[in-house]
Parts: C-alpha cells; structure tokens; sequence
C-alpha cells in the first residue's frame, strides 16, 4: 500500500529530518483519504518499497522551492533560507500539489533516487588506505598500492573523488587533500588501521549508473539537491562543495548495468594497481537477477587476481540486526583472501566508528 511506504519513510528519516517526516506522514494521511495526494501520485500505487515513492514525492516539491516556482511553501525551507513550521507545512503544501499535479506526477515518474551523499567518501577514504596498503603489504611492496577505482551506481560520481577531499578528523589533524574547496568533517571515532599520512593515490576512477545525472547541467545539480532533506543544512553544504569539487574535473560515469560495465572492466587483471569495486547504499535498488551476475563476475575476477594485479571489494550498505539497520563497511581482497568489517556509521557515511574485524 502506497500510504504505508510513505508512513516507512517517515519513521525512517522522522529522526533526522522533521520537515521530510511530517510531509511524508500528512501525505500518507492524504493518500488515505483519497485527497490531491493520490493524483499526484496516480499510477505509481504498486511501486515497490526500494523505489522510494515517498522520497520522489518529496523531491519532486523540494525541486519546485529551489526553482523558485513554489513562494508560499519555500518559507518552510532552511535549503532557501526559511524556517519549518510543521503546524501549518501541510495547509501550504496542498495548493502547490494542486496547482501542480501534472508537472509533480510526472517527475516523480521520471525520477529514481539520486542522493550521492558525498559524507560516504569518508568511510570510502579510510577504507581505500586499508585496501591498498593491505594489498601492498601481501605483495611485499615499500608503498601502498595506487587505486584503480570503479564504483556501482555512482549517480554523479561525487564519491568517486575521494582523494580530494580535506578530511579535518581533528582540530590539529587533517588528511586527503588540504588544499580541497571540499573541506569535510567525518566525524570519526576511532581510526582505521592504515597509516593515513600516506597519500591516497587514484590512478583511475569512473562509474556506471542506470540513470546517471550530469553535472554539468543546472538539472543535473537541482536534481542532486532536491534529494537532500530541506532541514539538513550540514548534508546541503557538503552537497553544494562536493559539487563545486567535482566540477573540477568530473568523474566519467556510464548509463549502464552494473553488471555488464564490471564485466568489461575486470575482463584482464591490471598490474601494478589495486583494483577497487565500490559501491554505497545502492544494493537495495538492484535487482535479484542482477546481484547474482554481479557476484558471478566479481567471483571471476578474484580468481584471476595476483599480488601485482590486486582486486578489493568495498562495500557500504545497511544489514539487519535485531535493533534495526546498521550501516556496516565491508573489504575483501584477493588474492589474499582477507574478509574485514571496518567499522559501522550512519546511512550518509557521518558519523563512522573505526573498530576492524574479521567479516564472514
């Protein structure tokens, strides 16, 4: 039931974002009554929950405020400078659905969710020290290993610049690069187990993405931005300087299958790099055909794999536990065959604890 989806997104986001929670629970209660909310959302009844029907709907009203197309509701949104009442949100909300069903009805439908949350590059840095001075370390070698990384469902490819960013773990220490526009704080308990004065190199990094959004254009930024909760400043900031970042020098990211574009790549071992797959908060939206080919490959290529041409496995995604969700960061290598649990953070990659252990 669609209502229900909304009501699940609600309770899932209802902690870290008041305006999101009470636009989703007010549209849900829409929905139930059979008000405006269910032509805006008319042919979307049976979508399935990891399309995320409540978040298209959200981002499709937060586009409007960003474009300036919606005065009476940008009041409510600190992205635009306002400040939420949630007593009277929903009364401004109704004329904008009405006043905009068709438009809101078919970007909803046009659109997946694009969130490409750059605070996940922090988990992703210290968990590409680990990979390459691991890997370096099997093979002998004095230096950490230079990346080669390859990321699923990179949407805009703002994680694929990991090694760009200024990481201010402390007031006294930073690492990456500490002349970065992108300043992050990745608010790290712990560290991990990697000397991280050592600089990260990425020799070669690209994406792939079934719907992968251009920087380049104004829609391809407003459409990144429409996804951030409007109430999250610190998630809009990090957002508004990983794009500054990336405009630098985009990443290429490929419309294509995860598993063909892995395939193509990780056909011939490369020597003298790591080889990294990475992908973030992503699994949940590919399907069971696709997963299962995609470990076929990866599976493939591990076997190939050898101490000069290395392959890692880095992965950040929710596992169940018995409390809920827990957002775990996961490296394999090959050939040496080691399976580690980095640590677990929050579903943006802030806040991380470090605490490494043997993953099964």
């Amino acid at each position: 039931m669609l209502a229900q989806l909304f009501t699940d997104a609600a309770e899932a986001c209802g902690g870290f974002s008041p305006l999101t929670a009470t636009l989703l629970l007010k549209a849900a209660d829409d929905l139930c009554s059979g008000g405006v909310t269910t032509r805006v959302m008319a042919g979307y009844e049976r979508d399935r929950m990891g399309t995320v029907p409540g978040l298209r709907f959200t981002a499709a009203l937060h586009r409007l405020v960003l474009e300036g197309r919606a005065p009476g509701l940008a009041k409510h949104y600190p992205s635009v400078g306002g400040s939420p009442h949630l007593e009277t949100l929903w009364d401004d909300v109704l004329p904008v659905l009405h006043e905009h069903t068709d438009e809101l009805r078919g970007r909803i439908g046009a659109t997946v969710v694009q969130t490409n949350e750059p605070g996940r590059s922090a988990p992703l840095f210290g968990g590409l020290q680990v990979a390459a001075q691991h890997a370096a370390a099997v093979a002998g070698r004095r230096t950490p290993f230079p990346v080669r990384l390859l990321e699923i469902g990179a949407s805009a490819g703002l994680n694929l610049h990991p090694d760009r960013i200024a990481y201010r773990a402390a007031e006294d220490e930073v690492h990456g690069d500490p002349d970065s526009p992108f300043t992050l704080d990745p608010q790290w308990t712990g560290r991990p187990e990697a000397d991280l004065t050592r600089p990260l190199r990425i020799v070669d990094r690209e994406g792939c993405d079934l719907n992968p959004v251009d920087l380049s254009t104004e829609d391809g930024r407003l459409t990144l931005s429409s996804f951030v909760w409007a109430d999250q400043l610190d998630r809009w900031d990090r957002l508004q300087s990983a794009l500054e970042l990336a405009a630098l020098d985009p990443a290429p990211v490929q419309r294509a299958t995860g598993p063909n574009w892995l395939a193509e790549r990780l056909a011939t071992p490369v020597p003298d790099v790591l080889t990294v797959v990475w992908h973030s908060v992503v699994w949940q939206y590919v399907s069971p055909a696709d997963r299962a080919e995609g470990r076929a490959i990866l599976a493939a290529a591990a076997a190939r794999a050898t101490p000069e041409a290395p392959l890692a496995l880095l992965v950040y995604e929710p596992r169940r536990t018995h409390t809920g969700y827990e957002f775990r960061l996961l490296l394999k290598t090959w050939p040496a065959g080691a399976s580690l649990r980095l640590g677990s953070g929050g579903g943006h990659g802030i806040p991380f604890t470090w605490e490494q252990q043997s993953w099964d």
